[in-house]
Order: structure tokens, then C-alpha cells, then sequence
């Protein structure tokens, strides 16, 4: 298995031994359509080319992967982790805000490969109380979602066990934007992994890249977790603009109740989605991401604060 790619070598864990291995050729060639063909948590065969370095030569098929938007223009998607349990996003309210439009690129990213998600909201001991007013707004909207849905201040003893109990026995990948305190949280649930933490920019309120490449970690008490670099952008471009609609599984839901049965959603008359909407029984910011995810498919995230 996969551990750690900085791009042009791997760290693969056979047994209990970890082999420095290269890519062969071959491999790169075979119409991989993400910029990376092997990724963190790929199970792979590898031969010895001499005493300390191997070769990678097959990718075994996966279960499921996560990808977020690559910046190489070249190629559309970037795979994040491979063969994972659950993904586990870390959003915060301030000091960097996560918008609500991210954290459903996110969601629909993960449940295409249906990924189970926990989403946690992280510093909530810096948060105000229109800040705290809109985490239960946010919980109401998102525990009907996700997985799970937590509120944690990482500097509080009791996300240590939290965290622990998320991640035992689990594969786990963790992701948010940087300063939101992934480090801290993987810290917490191992804290003899000692893993380099950063600070929030003051002038720009997002965190400085601690994590320079995927690396998987093995856990203490139990699983392994995926620490990523900070993303800005999930991919979402292997999905069909007409079926993007259940990746959102309460519109998904609803749309069972529309009038036609090829509805999008957009301004269609008889569309049970949009009276969801106009009745409060769907969540405003749900179906403006899908509006902007819909009407933006396949270019580049614009993130809109909502």
C-alpha cells in the first residue's frame, strides 16, 4: 500500500517494511486522465531494482478514490487518496472561513464514489455569537447529509477523544483548507506523530502549507489517516451535468416528485425541488450550490461567499 507520493517517488509499506519505489514508465502512459497514477492508499505490486529501490508495476483496481481540481491545465483532476473508509473535512468559521459552496463540492466529490463524510467545524472557541447562531443553522442543514457532523475546539481536551474514536480501525483522509487544523486534529488523536503545524496568515486569513505532499499515518490506537495538502478546489469534472443532481441526496430525494422526469431543477414547472425550496422544506444554500456547481460544470470553482 501507497503511504506517501511526493510525485516522482512512493513510499509503499510492505509488511512491515517501508520500500522507496519509482514509477515504470508503462504505467504513466495508460491513458491516466488525473494528473497523478498512483496515489496515497493504492495498493500496488512493486519488484526490486536493486537493494534500495523499487518499481512500481501494477495498480490494483480500487474501491474508490478522492480527487480534488488540479492547477496543471493539462489534466482535469488531481487524486487526493485511494481505497479509503470515510473522508473527514475540516471547516472552519473563521480564521480561514470555509464557504458553504466548498463544503458541498466536497460532499458531492465524496458521495459520487460514495465516500462516507464527517464533517467537523473546527476553533469553535473563536467563534461569536452570530458565528455560533450559524453552526446550528449549519448543523440542522448538514447532520442530514453527512456521516457525522461535529463542533470541536481542537485546544480542548475533549476533541483528543473525538478524534481517537473517528479514526480507530478506519482508513481515513482528511481535507479542508489550510489553517483549518487538520495537522492539529490527526496531533490530537496521535499525539507522538508530532506532525508540523502552521499559523493563520493575519493579512490574508488562510493557512500557510504545512503539508507539502498526501502522506497516509498510522494511528495508535487503531487506522490510518491521509493528511493532504490545503485544497481550494474539489473535482467535480467526471460527473455528468445531468446527474449532478444525485450527488445531493435530498434533492435527489425530491426529485422523484417532479413533474418531468429528465428535470433539472434550474426552471422547469412542476419541479418538486424548487417548491422544496420555496416551502423551507430544503435548505437555501444546498440548492444554490447546486445552481452554481450546475451552471459552473466543468470550469474552474469559482468559491462565492455563502
Amino acid at each position: 500500500m501507497v503511504t506517501k507520493s511526493t510525485g516522482k517517488q512512493y513510499h509503499v509499506l510492505s509488511g512491515r517494511s517501508l520500500v522507496t519505489c519509482v514509477l515504470r514508465g508503462k504505467i504513466r502512459l495508460q491513458g491516466i486522465k488525473a494528473t497523478n497514477p498512483v496515489a496515497v492508499g493504492d495498493k500496488v505490486e512493486f519488484q526490486m531494482i536493486d537493494d534500495t529501490m523499487g518499481q512500481i508495476t501494477k495498480v490494483l483496481p480500487r474501491k474508490n478514490h478522492l480527487l480534488r481540481q488540479s492547477t496543471n491545465l493539462s489534466k482535469k483532476t488531481h487524486v487526493l487518496a485511494a481505497n479509503i473508509d470515510q473522508a473527514i473535512l475540516m471547516a472552519t468559521l473563521k480564521t480561514p472561513l470555509t464557504t458553504r459552496v466548498f463544503i458541498d463540492r466536497f460532499l458531492v466529490s465524496a458521495e459520487s464514489f460514495r465516500i462516507p463524510v464527517v464533517l467537523i467545524f473546527n476553533k469553535t472557541d473563536l467563534y461569536n455569537q452570530e458565528q455560533i447562531d450559524e453552526l446550528f443553522e449549519l448543523e440542522h442543514t448538514y447532520s442530514k447529509v453527512v456521516k457525522e457532523f461535529h463542533a470541536i475546539s481542537a485546544i480542548h481536551s475533549s476533541a483528543q477523544e473525538l478524534a481517537k474514536s473517528i479514526l480507530k480501525d478506519k482508513i481515513s483522509v482528511i481535507a479542508g483548507h489550510s489553517g483549518s487544523g487538520k495537522t492539529s486534529f490527526i496531533n490530537l488523536a496521535d499525539p507522538d506523530l508530532k506532525l508540523k503545524t502552521g499559523e493563520v496568515s493575519a493579512y490574508h486569513q488562510s493557512g500557510k502549507h504545512t503539508t507539502s505532499y498526501a502522506e497516509m499515518h498510522q494511528i495508535e490506537s487503531g487506522g490510518y489517516i491521509i493528511d493532504t495538502p490545503g485544497i481550494r478546489a474539489f473535482g467535480i469534472n467526471h460527473i455528468e451535468k445531468k446527474e449532478l443532481y444525485h450527488y445531493f441526496p435530498e434533492i435527489f430525494q425530491r426529485a422523484k416528485a417532479c413533474k418531468y422526469y429528465n428535470c433539472q431543477h434550474i426552471n422547469e414547472p412542476g419541479c418538486a425541488v424548487i417548491e422544496a425550496v420555496e416551502n423551507g422544506d430544503l435548505a437555501p444554500s444546498r440548492y444554490f450550490s447546486y445552481l452554481n456547481l450546475y451552471e459552473d460544470k466543468g470550469t474552474k470553482h469559482r468559491e462565492l461567499d455563502y
